[in-house]
C-alpha cells in the first residue's frame, strides 16, 4: 500500500508497475467529496483544501467542498 502525493495516474502506473497493490488518497479525498466519480469520468479536481480548514469546528471547511457540477456553498 502507497499513500501520499499520488495523482491518479502516478498510482495507476505505481500498480501497474508492481511498486504497490493499491495506493490510498487521503488528501485529495478532503477537497473531492466525490474523487471516486472524478476519477472514474474523468473530471477535475477541486483545488486542494486548505490545511487551516481540515479540523474546522463548524461545518465550514472540511463538510463543505462541492461535488462535481455542484456550485460552491450548496449542498446536494
Amino acid at each position: 500500500m502507497a499513500n501520499c502525493g499520488y495523482t491518479q495516474e502516478t498510482a495507476e502506473v505505481s500498480v501497474q508497475r508492481g511498486h504497490a497493490d493499491l495506493i490510498s488518497f487521503g488528501r485529495p479525498f478532503i477537497s473531492n467529496p466525490d474523487l471516486v466519480e472524478r476519477f472514474t469520468h474523468g473530471w477535475p479536481l477541486n483545488p486542494p483544501a486548505d490545511m487551516q480548514v481540515w479540523y474546522s469546528f463548524d461545518e465550514t471547511g472540511y463538510t463543505d467542498f462541492p461535488r462535481y457540477g455542484e456550485k460552491v456553498g450548496t449542498k446536494l
